[in-house]
């Protein structure tokens, strides 16, 4: 797939996740993934009731695959920046960190998501919390500006990630810190289902080999770098897609492939 088409699947698909906001895939109903599946699912992926409550109301739209927040060790006064920051949940949780005399910025290339997380932080009133548009292959912030950049499974939809962590790096002050949350792979997905642009969005079929990711992130120059494989993470990720498109009774085969192919990855990392 060219990478115009994806980033216009990508950018189609999430518009509407912003709209209806919940994580379900399109062919569900919204009212089929409701605050308290929302709640369950962000439970699992590693967030407390403490976060929950201390975010905005439609802040979390159940998009993750991890907590990039719990691994970063924000200190007070940092600048961060999010990538693919969705409704803005973990730019809050990150906010919350960093303090007055921080700042977080969430870039997202999604306008209507940029619009719904402005509107969260006008509701949480967040001083220190910005949304940019634009795509995290070229962040709008400038070079060696950042202490720390987190991301939480968007990654795996940038058809670029090369360019993506090579940026990330650009805008990385001397010892800044790398936090990311992503999927990726242990045994090659079947051609079809990468060749699929709803796999692609779903998270599932831009998914690149767990080895390749770790030499990705070495070739953009980072240092110190941690790879921890979250696996009940990336299964609850799968059951989820499978769930909200209606395919999980459907084709329970595709359930079990993904479960054996698919992790949830934490990536730590220096510059």
């Amino acid at each position: 797939m060219k990478d115009d088409r994806i980033r216009k699947a990508v950018r189609k698909a999430y518009a509407k996740v912003a709209q209806r906001g919940s994580s379900c895939c399109e062919p569900a109903e919204a009212s089929e993934c409701g605050v308290d599946s929302l709640q369950t699912s962000s439970q699992a992926m590693g967030y407390s009731d403490k976060d929950l409550k201390s975010v905005p109301k439609g802040a979390d739209l159940g998009l993750g695959c991890g907590n990039p927040v719990a691994i970063a060790t924000l200190r007070a006064g940092e600048t961060v920046v999010d990538l693919g920051s969705g409704g803005g949940f973990d730019c809050f949780l990150a906010a919350k960190r960093v303090g007055k005399q921080g700042r977080v910025i969430g870039v997202d290339m999604t306008p209507e998501m940029i619009e719904k997380a402005r509107e969260n932080a006008h509701k949480g009133k967040y001083g220190n919390v910005e949304f940019r548009l634009g795509e995290i292959e070229h962040l709008p912030v400038a070079d060696q500006s950042v202490d720390v950049v987190i991301s939480n499974c968007v990654i795996n939809l940038a058809p670029d990630k090369k360019a993506v962590l090579k940026d990330a790096f650009r805008v990385l002050k001397r010892g800044g810190r790398l936090a990311i949350s992503d999927l990726a792979l242990i045994k090659e997905l079947p051609v079809k289902l990468r060749k699929s642009i709803d796999a692609y969005t779903g998270c599932i079929g831009g998914a690149i080999m767990l080895d390749e990711y770790k030499r990705a992130v070495r070739a953009a120059g980072f240092k110190h770098i941690k790879f921890t494989v979250k696996d009940r993470q990336a299964e609850t990720t799968v059951q989820e897609q499978n769930e909200c498109s209606g395919s999980a009774g459907k084709k329970p085969e595709l359930a079990r492939l993904l479960a054996k192919s698919v992790v949830a990855v934490y990536i730590q990392a220096v510059k």
